[in-house]
């Protein structure tokens, strides 16, 4: 699904993240993800603690490890 909305203007776009919002909260309900095609974008990262609870600390922990300089897509995912 494409959202498309003028990001000039301040009305469509916080429709644009409404309609975002009630779909990714529709689709956790049904068990699905908040991810879609290429992963979790900027969009998506505040709904990973509603996605994944307290696995979330492991998949930062996990980043930790992999990443320590978080040079990697910094801010993507995580706010380290």
């Amino acid at each position: 699904m494409v959202l498309l909305f003028d990001p000039e203007d301040p009305a469509e776009t916080a429709e644009g993240r409404r309609i975002n919002a009630a779909l990714i909260e529709l689709a956790l309900s049904l068990g699905g993800t908040s991810t879609g095609e290429h992963g979790v974008g900027l969009g998506k990262k505040a709904n990973m603690e509603a996605e994944h609870g307290t696995a979330l600390d492991l998949m930062r922990d996990l980043k930790r490890c992999i990443d320590p300089a978080n040079i990697m897509n910094p801010g993507k995912i995580f706010d380290l």
